[in-house]
Order: structure tokens, then C-alpha cells, then sequence
């Protein structure tokens, strides 16, 4: 542009300049004769004007050219951009109608489990209905047999009585039975209601927005139920000479430990696991030692137990109540971190009954471990379902039953077992996390918890 402003600029001058000779020719007459032709330095001036346009034009073509060739490039892009956005488009589409699909066979799986529960709750009032009626009928008969036996010592129990309790003890069976199924459908319903929250978290993230009217509600905690520890396999084994608890076996010879049957004082006949490693008997009541048992499990779990003598276990609170109220005993915890290193602590103990949540009360005796358990208080038994008037819920935040006082703390041997994750150490943060009173966290791998009586002569 800047060249042909010069070029512009210059030819009116060289035009000028070739008019001013000839009006001056005219005002003074000459003789000389009219040049026919431009002077030589007007034309290089119009040639060099020329030149200068030229090459202007040159780098005004190649720098447009330039522009040209970027808007093109520019254009590719956001064609290949454009491209790109509608294929992701068709994807994210695809997977909202996958989404939708799968919400709305969840939504219907969901009332199917719903259904099928609120009919197995009806048939469970149903029969609960029936269990009372049937045992006011029997503790009517019981009434009437009493005063027969009593009018008529000799007397045998009648056969409709006999037939009574066991169709009742059949229907209690039944209804365990059903209670199961109906805590495994709640948990199906539990799972389902994840599974629509995830989906429905995923579908606004696309911008979509599903109804949840029929989405079931779910409680805070739906713990897995655990088959309950079967200890009354006693065959061939006269009741009347069995053993009160394991010193009584160590006294009569059974140096080896294992499974053994006993039959503490007014108390049914059950299995216990003898611990005679340490050169003197112990009664096991709680192993852990790798996870692989729950024990975020009920009321009712924890006062009949649950486990395996094996494996995991929970001996039962009614069965640790029936051995302890015998005679004075001593509970003991083993403890192993780790690092392997090995601890244990040993309290004198008084426990109660069902009607007391089991409380217990301990006296530290001897022990590597201060301040283990809180001692000379009323400690009270809790799960997640069973809490004691005025206490604190602290199975909800620290898992599985324990006895607690008017604090929680970290010293729940009954807690979650951290199992290590796939690319972490394998011994890092794996075990029950443990902290005794105004000690530090430990991660406790394996625990044990026994009793035996402070006179080990006292059951021969």
C-alpha cells in the first residue's frame, strides 16, 4: 500500500514537470524545436515508481496468501473439533440410554424384593401371632399338669402337652428361619438402593435428572448375619460326668489343646475350645486373627456366638455368664501387633446376666499392658441393635459389640479387622485398631480372649 502512495506521489510530479517546459516555450519564443519525447530522468523516476509497485504488490499477494492458508488451517481444526464433539455426543447418548435401561430394571427389581419382604413381614406377624396364642395355651396346660402331678405324683407328662412344645419349638425354629431370609432380603434392598444412587449419580452428571419415588430408603447399617457357633454336638457322651470348663479337663488328664464338650453348673450342654499352651488351661471365648469372621453382628448373635473354633469366633455371652458364675475366674487378653510382639494383660472378674446387659466389672491382677480396660466400673454390653438406657452409642462409630462405660474408646477388641490393600505393605495398617486408656494407637493382628478359675482345684 505504502508503494503505490509513492507511486501516486510521484507521477502527477513528472507530469508537472513535463508541462512547465512547454508553457515556458510559449512565453518566450524560441527558435529551438518541440522535443518529442520525455526527459531520460522523468522516465527512470516513473520506471523506478513502477519497480517499487510492483515488489509492493509481490509482498502484499504472499502475505495475503499467508492469512489465507491460516484461516484454512484454523478452519481443519475446528472441523476436526466439531467431528470429535459428535462422537463423543453419540457416546454419552448411548450410555444415557444404557443408563436408563439398567435404572429402570433396578427400579423394577426393587419392587419385586420390596414386595416379596413386606409379604414375608406380614407372614411373620402372622406366625409371631401364633407363637403367643400357642404359648398361652401351653402355659395354660402347664398349669393344669402341675396340679396334676402334684394331685398324682406318679403321673406322666400328658401327650398333647408334649406335642404342644414341640410344634412351638418347630414354629420358633421356623421363625428364626424366616428372620434370616427377611435380614438377607433387607440387605438385597440395601444393595439395590446403591447400586440406583450410583446410577442416578451418574446420570446428572450427563445433565439428566431420573424420579426416585420408588427408590426403597435404607437404614444406616445392614450387617451380614453370621450362621450361629453350633456347640451341642455331644453324641455318645454322658451329660451327668461332663466337665464344668476346662480346668476341670486339664485336672482329669487332657493336656491337649482342642474342642471339648462341657456342662457348666443349671446350664446346657456346650463346646468350648481348651487353650493349654501356656502349661495351663484356658477357656476361649474370643479369637481373632485374620479378618475372615464379621463381627458387626446382632444382639442375639453375640449372647448365643457365632464362628468357627477353627477359624474366627465369638464363644456367646450366655455361655461365658454360665462358666463364670461358677467360682471366681480370671479374664486374660493376649495381644499380638504387627511387629509381632506379644502382650497380654490378666483382670479379676464379676459379669452378670442378660437382665444386666452382662456387665461387667474388672480389677487389673497382672499384665504388660496398663490401663488395658477401664477397671473397678460397670461395664454394659452393646451392639449395634441393643444399647442400654443412658448409654452412648458407640457401636455405631467403632463397630461390633463391646462393653463400654460413659465414653467410647478405641479398646474394642470386637472391631473391624483392617485387612491391607492390594499395593500397600502387607503388614501396614492391617489388624483392630487398639488403643488402650491414654495410650497410643496400636494395629493389633491377632487377640485372645480366656477365663479360668482363681483356684484351678476347684473343678475336679
Amino acid at each position: 500500500m505504502h508503494t503505490i502512495k509513492i507511486f501516486l506521489f510521484i507521477v502527477p510530479l513528472v507530469i508537472s514537470s513535463r508541462i512547465d517546459p512547454d508553457n515556458s516555450s510559449f512565453d518566450s519564443v524560441s527558435s529551438e524545436p518541440k522535443s518529442r519525447f520525455a526527459m531520460l530522468d522523468d522516465v527512470k523516476i516513473l520506471a523506478n515508481g513502477l519497480l517499487q509497485l510492483g515488489h509492493g504488490l509481490k509482498d502484499f499477494v504472499h502475505k495475503t496468501k499467508g492469512q489465507i492458508n491460516d484461516i484454512f488451517q484454523k478452519l481443519n481444526i475446528f472441523d476436526q473439533s466439531f467431528y470429535d464433539l459428535s462422537l463423543q455426543t453419540n457416546e454419552i447418548r448411548e450410555e444415557e440410554k444404557e443408563l436408563r435401561r439398567t435404572t429402570s430394571k433396578l427400579q423394577v427389581r426393587n419392587e419385586e424384593v420390596k414386595n416379596m419382604s413386606l409379604q414375608l413381614n406380614s407372614r411373620l406377624d402372622s406366625l409371631l401371632e401364633e407363637k403367643t396364642a400357642l404359648q398361652q395355651k401351653v402355659s395354660a396346660l402347664e398349669e393344669q399338669l402341675n396340679t396334676l402331678i402334684q394331685s398324682s405324683p406318679g403321673a406322666q407328662e400328658h401327650p398333647e402337652v408334649i406335642s404342644l412344645k414341640s410344634f412351638v419349638e418347630q414354629q420358633d425354629n421356623y421363625i428364626k428361619d424366616l428372620l434370616q431370609t427377611v435380614e438377607e432380603q433387607y440387605k438385597q434392598l440395601s444393595q439395590q438402593h446403591s447400586q440406583i444412587k450410583e446410577i442416578e449419580r451418574q446420570l446428572r452428571k450427563t445433565g439428566i435428572q431420573e424420579p426416585t419415588e420408588n427408590s426403597p430408603s435404607s437404614k444406616s447399617r445392614a450387617p451380614r448375619t453370621t450362621p450361629p457357633l453350633q456347640p451341642n454336638e455331644t453324641k455318645n457322651i454322658e451329660q451327668d460326668d461332663l466337665p464344668a470348663d476346662c480346668s476341670a479337663i486339664y485336672n482329669r488328664g487332657e493336656h491337649t489343646s482342642g474342642v471339648y464338650a462341657i456342662r457348666p453348673s443349671n446350664s446346657q450342654v456346650f463346646n468350648v475350645y481348651c487353650d493349654t499352651q501356656s502349661g495351663s488351661p484356658w477357656t476361649l471365648i474370643q479369637h481373632r486373627k485374620d479378618g475372615s469372621q464379621n463381627f458387626n453382628e446382632t444382639w442375639e448373635n453375640y449372647k448365643n456366638g457365632f464362628g468357627r473354633f477353627a477359624g474366627e469366633f465369638w464363644l456367646g455371652l450366655e455361655k461365658i455368664y454360665a462358666i463364670v458364675k461358677q467360682s471366681n475366674y480370671i479374664l486374660r487378653l493376649e495381644l499380638q501387633d504387627c511387629k509381632d510382639s506379644k502382650h497380654y494383660v490378666e483382670y479379676s472378674l464379676r459379669l452378670g446376666n442378660h437382665e444386666t446387659n452382662y456387665t461387667l466389672h474388672l480389677a487389673e491382677a497382672a499384665g504388660n499392658v496398663p490401663e488395658a480396660l477401664p477397671e473397678h466400673r460397670d461395664l454394659m454390653f452393646s451392639t449395634w441393635d441393643h444399647r442400654a438406657k443412658g448409654q452412648l452409642y458407640c457401636p455405631e462409630s467403632y463397630s461390633g459389640g463391646w462393653w463400654w462405660h460413659d465414653a467410647c474408646g478405641e479398646n474394642n477388641l470386637n472391631g473391624k479387622y483392617n485387612k491391607p490393600r492390594a499395593k500397600s505393605k502387607p503388614d501396614r495398617r492391617r489388624g483392630i485398631y487398639w488403643r488402650p486408656q491414654n495410650g497410643k494407637l496400636h494395629s493389633i493382628k491377632s487377640s485372645k480372649m480366656m477365663v479360668q478359675p482363681t483356684n484351678l482345684e476347684s473343678f475336679k
